[in-house]
């Protein structure tokens, strides 16, 4: 177990590459959960000198609070619904149906962007690394663990910096194992734990996506 408060996503992600090192994946391609996500995978992936690509999914956050998650899109136009979120908030089809749609538009916006760059890393019977910068409640991470395995991945594996003890327990009967530095009580935001949580924008993803490609290259 690090220390609870890392002094950014770069150093967030070579504690974490050393942690990922140990498990000695087979044909390991490292995605990152955009855009908080990139930084911290590219740094894992240059630790196990991997190939570094981009995961994309969207949160279907329930109106009024967008925060709960009522499910998730991806790629490939895979959809991840929470029931008992659906249940508890009382969410119908229709309203469900306009926030899919809505997300759905930011995701293939964010997909040209991002695919214009870069075509996809083939998953097909490699080990997927799925990184993010900090995993709140679980909702996008499953989305992503269902786009991977859709995609052919061979097994899964979730890591991360930080995230709650029950989140990560989740995950383990979801992906193949999880990696995960810290577990905190009380959880709260991703961003408390730390010191330098500066806002990702897309060209940076896209800058770092480059960057990892001429470097294992050269």
């Amino acid at each position: 177990m690090h220390c609870h408060v890392f002094h950014d996503r770069q150093s967030a992600g070579a504690l974490l590459g050393a942690d990922v090192s140990k498990a000695e994946l087979q044909h390991p391609v490292v995605l990152g959960v955009p855009r908080g996500g990139v930084p911290v995978a590219a740094r894992v992936a240059a630790t196990i000198n991997a190939p570094l690509d981009v995961i994309l999914v969207r949160k279907l956050g329930v109106p009024h609070q967008p925060e709960l998650a009522m499910g998730a899109i991806g790629e490939d136009d895979i959809v991840i619904i929470n029931h008992d979120v659906l249940r508890a908030t009382g969410v119908g089809d229709v309203v469900f149906a306009e926030v899919e749609s809505r997300e759905r538009a930011e995701l293939d916006r964010r997909l040209r962007y991002v695919r214009a760059a870069r075509t996809r890393e083939p998953l097909a019977g490699c080990s997927a690394v799925i990184v993010d910068d900090g995993i709140a409640t679980g909702a996008t991470v499953r989305a992503a663990i269902g786009v991977a395995r859709a995609n052919g991945a061979r097994e899964v594996t979730v890591a991360t910096p930080v995230a709650p003890a029950e989140v990560v327990e989740m995950l383990r009967s979801e992906a193949d194992r999880v990696i995960c530095l810290a577990q905190p009580e009380p959880f709260g935001a991703v961003g408390r734990w730390y010191r330098n949580f500066d806002a990702v924008s897309d060209s940076e993803v896209v800058e770092l996506m480059s960057m990892a490609t001429s470097s294992r290259k050269s």
